[in-house]
């Protein structure tokens, strides 16, 4: 059988929009003389849709859509469609919706099947909306049986994850002895660091195993915080792979489910290069489907701000990025210097403000209510707050959207200002950890010099005060990451991280710090997701508590 990959960005809400690049992809398979096209999970709605899900003229929406798509396939007598959409589930009791996947053909509804592991960890909340499959079935199909499911229905063998499982079915396993021939998977499945091999394992080991070759559709795009990597495959009845869609763009193959896989297609990316794509996407498709067209970002003339000004380059190009420095007494004369050569390094816009002035004028309005008190935190945060007042006017005169530029280091440990660096529409290194910031910097100039080393070499420093570093307040960041990497993504407590090797006053004040600054990352601009734990979508924690 010859079956289309339709691996497409859609856009959450857009159902009209969606539905046109299913009409598309159809057109194009119908032409390639394919007898299925496939498309992603809950393609017509994009995922995840959230609460737009509880409103019923949404979901009136997406039933007229599929019984126009219904009425499209005659169209296209030759050529059936797979696709996600959310449906009334028509049971008496439960949340009312099915996520379902559709197969179209010559006018009618083939198979309806509802997804039946409905995920509720990291970012997914699938049981606030759906009610699960009580069954799966096989379709037959132009002398085929299609044993169809849905994303997380893949994910749950027993034979792949033998001390650790979340359901008791293994919905694949059932399609199986129900005698499917071929198995279809239509997924979003959100990128993190290092899933793509897990993805590929898994979807190889159901295909070897079963002696059935699988086709997995995963969507691309970003979408709000989380960006979807695609990496859509086919592989045969030996597990070797048909094909391997490429990461982060939309692709359109058509392969034959009779062919015999060759070892070697697939091979695991570099990770820095991975999350660099990443993010470059989920700038591209956030500013896009928000209607932007143009971002602003403070250039500190650090590691951070250069990472996130080159990325931002790449994903709307250089004429569309405006890098503003803003010295204040404290700041030293290469960190504009350094921030000017970046600039023309990438031929980008580039302005100077100083705010020396306006930070001594605030100082002196405020001295008559602080009195004697001494210079502290106050007088240094006051600083990133004019700042972060200076980009948000470019924003509102101009229409751009403010870059956050703080690394997850730094939101973990509250080691950022509060309406101040922290202020923007989208934060770009939110997940990104201080020491993986280096790498994406390295991984930026593999051709060339584009941030200038005077900048990778520096000591970190926010530059609020005389001669100040980060390491005067913090853990060396080596030391820092690898703790809230097993505290925030491993979930360990104090006494097995100090078994790790490190040094227990250490490991108690990186907990503390990180507990104590919720209330902070609460508040924080959305941040891409690029780790297995992010914070605000991937990671819910109470701020009045005590733990």
């Amino acid at each position: 059988m010859k079956i289309t990959i339709a691996q497409l960005d859609p856009i959450v809400g857009d159902i009209d929009g969606n539905y046109a690049k299913v009409l598309a992809a159809w057109d194009q398979a119908s032409q390639e003389g394919s007898d299925l096209v496939v498309l992603p999970e809950l393609f017509l709605t994009g995922y995840p849709p959230k609460d737009l899900l509880e409103f019923p003229w949404f979901i009136e929406r997406v039933e007229e859509a599929v019984t126009k798509l219904i009425r499209q396939s005659v169209e296209y007598p030759a050529t059936a469609i797979l696709l996600g959409a959310p449906l009334p589930s028509g049971l008496s009791a439960g949340k009312g919706l099915h996520n379902a996947a559709l197969l179209i053909y010559r006018g009618e509804i083939l198979q309806r099947q509802a997804k039946s592991l409905l995920p509720t960890y990291d970012v997914f909340d699938e049981d606030r909306y759906f009610d699960g499959a009580e069954e799966v079935k096989v379709v037959s199909f132009k002398g085929e049986q299609l044993g169809i499911s849905v994303c997380e229905d893949a994910w749950n063998d027993a034979s792949f994850w033998p001390q650790k499982r979340f359901y008791d079915r293994d919905p694949i396993e059932e399609l199986v002895k129900q005698g499917a021939t071929i198995l279809l998977n239509i997924s979003a499945s959100p990128f993190t660091m290092g899933k793509e091999e897990i993805r590929y394992q898994i979807i190889r080991n159901h295909a070897g195993k079963h002696g059935v070759p699988m086709i997995y559709v995963n969507q691309v795009g970003g979408n709000d915080e989380l960006v979807f990597d695609g990496r859509s495959m086919a592989i045969d009845r030996l597990g070797r792979p048909l094909t391997i869609c490429p990461s982060f763009r939309e692709h359109h193959e058509t392969i034959d489910t009779t062919s015999l896989g060759t070892e070697g297609l697939f091979a695991a990316e570099e990770p820095v290069s991975t999350v660099y794509e990443a993010l470059v996407l989920g700038i591209r498709d956030y500013l896009s489907k928000c209607g932007f067209k143009k971002a602003v970002l403070g250039l500190s003339g650090g590691i951070d701000s250069a990472v996130t000004y080159c990325l931002a380059a790449a994903a709307l190009g250089t004429e569309n990025i405006l890098g503003i420095s803003m010295p204040s007494p404290y700041s030293s004369f290469g960190s504009v210097e350094d921030s000017r050569i970046l600039a023309e390094n990438l031929q980008a816009p580039f302005r100077v403000i100083p705010i020396s002035d306006i930070y001594h004028s605030y100082l002196f309005t405020l001295s008559k209510q602080f009195g004697q008190t001494k210079p502290d935190l106050t007088e240094e945060n006051l600083q990133a707050r004019i700042r972060g007042n200076i980009l948000m006017a470019f924003s509102n005169k101009y229409g751009y959207l403010l870059l956050s530029t703080g690394n997850k280091s730094e939101l973990a440990t509250g080691y950022c200002t509060l309406y101040g660096d922290m202020s923007g529409g989208l934060s770009v290194l939110a997940d990104v950890p201080k020491t993986l910031v280096y790498q994406l910097a390295d991984y930026i100039n593999r051709e060339r010099e584009i941030i200038p080393q005077a900048i990778i070499d520096k000591a970190p420093s926010a530059e609020l005060r005389p001669n100040q570093k980060d390491q005067d307040t913090l853990p060396p960041y080596p030391v820092l990451d690898k703790i809230l990497y097993y505290y925030i993504e491993e979930g360990l407590s104090a006494e097995q991280i100090i078994k790790q090797g490190f040094e227990p006053e250490t490991v108690q004040w990186v907990i503390r710090t990180v507990n104590r600054n919720e209330y902070k990352r609460r508040q924080a601009a959305p941040g891409l997701k690029v780790t297995s734990k992010a914070f605000g979508i991937g990671r819910r924690m109470p701020m009045a508590a005590k733990y």
